[in-house]
């Protein structure tokens, strides 16, 4: 028997919406956004940390959309991957790592042959640098005849032209340990595509399996990289965009080779692990055979691949709990951020939940967005505004990807553009909510669209360390005297829906009863 509900609620996420006083750059406050002014002014409003320890993550670390829709869905914040990586490698207990050890025994006893893969930066949203130094060094020591290095460049998460100072860090290390090789750079935008952009995936892999790309060496890489930075029109590159640098010619990913994907976020892995581990999804005439592949975190539940830190899902977030209680649920976003209103809103679990239904619309097929920067927000709001008509959910929740995946390009016009629209979509479900009496609590998963540009006018194109917005269209926020965050939300939603909070959320509710 579904549980009574005291009221309807619509939960907006905007993805990559901070705030600062601060105006120039910040595409948000030069945006049209009356909507969001009204609500912010003429209803409850709250800020909430979205960084840090705050969301699981280390102290200091800017915020991601993953650990953000964790964090909101969960009610609690979690040790995120990267924490406990950090862990492990503090307390020196990856060493003992019974997957990564079992891959190392594979490789030394097989051909010899290791890869690491994945992204190599310090940026700290889907991996860092640092753990890919630790594992060069556990290799060395497990004496792996040849440890391959291939070096996906960063550009989104850190400044677009900062993966010459990556390439330097590893190979000053490498030679250091007088061990590894650097085989190749390429960037994220063809080797961690995630919406099934595989002509995008096919150039990376005949790269790392063909050797399809600039020739160059260890020597003359950082070289060729400066090169394309400074080159005009179509031969400009940055770190984001770099198409395949083959360093070393003996480092092609080949039959009987062990690679380790050293990313810990699974979303951007899930497509260039399949293609190695299980099939490429497009024609390419040399396919390594008998290839082991191992990975950092678990990027699908589907996979066969062993994986060095496995997941450990929250009891109880806001969608199971809603679920045991017997109450529908809607939860809806275009493409690019689906995979964050579903398995990481639900606590890293790919299932949907009894009487959970969820829409995806597609994102636009463009090669960057700030070429369409209002996206599908009128698609994902029109498909909101019908849940909530239909008077079939007590719960509906979206994400807006624009301000964020507009604001990773670093064109600041286009984020402005993305914030207006996005602003105009919102307006669209409150009028929905307040027609048909359901309380609209809008947040965000962490700062990006309000920083766009750097101290010296450089693009900005990470996300920040701002405090997001929490808005509340009916009722009045407690006299909150502690430092409230994302976890906080879950906790809201189920007073403000007149439900009980489940004991494994340690976030508070906000709501002055």
């Amino acid at each position: 028997m579904a549980s009574q509900v005291k009221q309807n609620v619509c939960l907006i996420v905007i993805d990559g919406w901070g705030i600062t006083d601060a105006v120039e750059g910040n595409a948000i406050a030069n945006a049209d956004t009356p909507v969001m002014d009204k609500l912010q002014n003429e209803y409850a409003f709250h800020t909430l940390e979205a960084s840090g320890l705050a969301v699981g993550l280390p102290a200091g670390v800017m915020g991601n959309s993953e650990v953000g829709h964790t964090t909101i869905g969960s009610g609690r914040a979690l040790y995120q991957d990267l924490v406990k990586i950090n862990l492990s490698i503090q307390e020196n207990t990856l060493i003992t790592n019974k997957a990564l050890m079992e891959t190392l025994s594979r490789a030394k006893n097989g051909n010899g042959r290791l890869h690491f893969l994945g992204l190599v930066s310090d940026g700290g949203v889907h991996s860092h640098i640092d753990h890919l130094l630790v594992l060069l060094k556990i290799a060395k020591e497990y004496a792996i005849e040849n440890s391959f290095i291939q070096f996906f460049s960063d550009g989104r998460d850190t400044s677009p032209t900062s993966g010459v100072t990556y390439v330097r860090r590893l190979l000053k290390y490498i030679n250091e340990i007088n061990y590894g090789t650097l085989a190749t750079v390429v960037g994220r935008y063809y080797a961690m595509d995630r919406d099934k952009r595989y002509e995008r995936i096919q150039i990376a892999y005949e790269g790392l399996v063909k050797g399809v790309g600039q020739p160059a060496s260890p020597e003359t890489v950082a070289e060729v990289m400066t090169n394309r930075y400074n080159a005009e029109e179509s031969q400009h590159q940055t770190d984001e965009f770099m198409t395949p640098i083959i360093c070393n010619e003996d480092g092609r990913i080949k039959d009987g080779d062990t690679l380790i994907f050293i990313d810990y976020r699974a979303d951007r892995m899930r497509q260039i692990t399949e293609a190695f581990g299980i099939k490429p999804q497009f024609s390419t005439d040399v396919i390594p055979k008998d290839l082991h592949v191992a990975t950092m975190t678990e990027y699908k539940k589907q996979f066969p691949f062993p994986v060095l830190f496995p997941p450990s899902p929250p009891d109880n977030v806001i969608a199971e709990w809603l679920s045991k209680k017997g109450l529908h649920q809607m939860h809806v976003a275009e493409t690019e951020k689906y995979a964050h209103v579903t398995f990481f809103f639900n606590g890293g679990r790919e299932k949907q939940f009894e009487l959970e239904e969820r829409v995806m619309v597609p994102s636009p097929k463009v090669a960057t967005y700030d070429l369409q920067p209002e996206m599908n927000a009128k698609g994902v709001a029109d498909e909101v505004i019908c849940a909530i008509e239909s008077g079939k959910y007590p719960f509906v929740m979206c994400n807006f990807a624009p301000p964020d995946m507009v604001g990773h390009t670093g064109v600041y016009e286009a984020a402005v553009t993305a914030c207006s629209v996005t602003d105009v979509n919102i307006g669209r479900i409150f009028e929905a909510c307040e027609k048909h009496n359901y309380v609209l609590v809008i947040t965000a998963d962490h700062g990006n669209a309000e920083k766009m540009i750097t101290e010296d006018g450089a693009p900005f194109t990470a996300h920040t360390l701002f405090r997001v917005p929490l808005i509340m269209t009916r009722g009045k926020f407690s006299n909150i005297t502690h430092d409230a965050t994302l976890s906080d939300v879950a906790p809201t939603i189920l007073k403000i829906m007149g439900l009980d909070v489940p004991p494994d959320m340690r976030g508070h509710s906000l709501l002055a009863e």
